[in-house]
């Protein structure tokens, strides 16, 4: 038995190798020995149920692996402004520990099939979900609503007719205008920070907006931005 026990545990640790092995190679924060290490640990969980305890149910210990994983995986999720990171790392380690808890129950051949499926979606679906994310004209596609930053500096004293400037600049169609706030930029300049809503990514509407912009003598720089996110747009020196 302790032979069998042993290869049982052997087979999760390879299993969550091979997992771990292409989360290693994608660089994510939770590679080759957090899936190796999860994989085993769920096998042991299982084989100490059904093994350790006469009697006892190896489905309680099952099901309380697939609860604490929960934990696991919520530390590797991460949220940075609007966006969210690290839900299909989260996701493959609560995988990985259903493989590990197959391998520790024998059903080697499930196990190795598991196995083999998590790491085909992990490397063939992840192409395609960058494909489908640069497809912005598919009809019925939803988009989440973007917040844009605009920013535009002139001399204090043209601050109102840069005001009406910039109000009319961005009362478009595709915008909305939350907020509009000016501070002062020192040497005699003052600063402009629009705060504008869309439905949807409308960086053209945004690279028009301030091409207009710049081209007024009244404005000393432009530029616009989605928060938190790598800046992007035109700007005047």
């Amino acid at each position: 038995m302790a032979a069998d026990l042993l290869t049982r545990v052997g087979l999760a640790a390879v299993l969550g190798l091979v997992i771990g092995l292409e989360r290693q190679w994608r660089s994510r924060m939770a590679g080759l020995q957090t899936m190796a290490l999860v994989s085993t640990g769920s096998a042991l969980f299982l084989i100490l149920g059904a093994y350790s305890f006469p009697g006892a149910d190896p489905t309680r210990v099952a099901a309380q692996i697939v609860s604490g994983i929960g934990f696991l995986g919520a530390g590797v999720i991460m949220k940075q402004g609007s966006s969210v990171t690290g839900l299909n790392t989260a996701a493959t380690l609560w995988s990985t520990a259903a493989v590990g808890a197959l391998a520790g129950a024998w059903l080697w051949r499930e196990a190795i099939a598991s196995a083999i499926i998590v790491c085909g979606a992990n490397l063939c679906l992840h192409p395609l979900a960058d494909k489908m994310d640069r497809r912005k004209s598919w009809a019925g596609r939803e988009h989440p609503a973007v917040d844009y930053l605009l920013t535009a500096v002139c001399h204090a004293d043209q601050d109102s007719e840069v005001r009406q400037l910039l109000v009319r600049t961005v009362e478009l169609p595709e915008l909305q205008m939350t907020s509009m706030r000016l501070t002062s930029a020192g040497a005699g300049t003052v600063e402009f920070r629009i705060e504008l809503s869309a439905a949807a990514r409308v960086d053209a509407v945004l690279e028009r907006a301030v091409g207009a912009l710049v081209v007024d003598a009244r404005i000393l720089a432009v530029r616009w931005s989605v928060p938190d996110e790598a800046a992007e747009g035109f700007a005047r020196p």
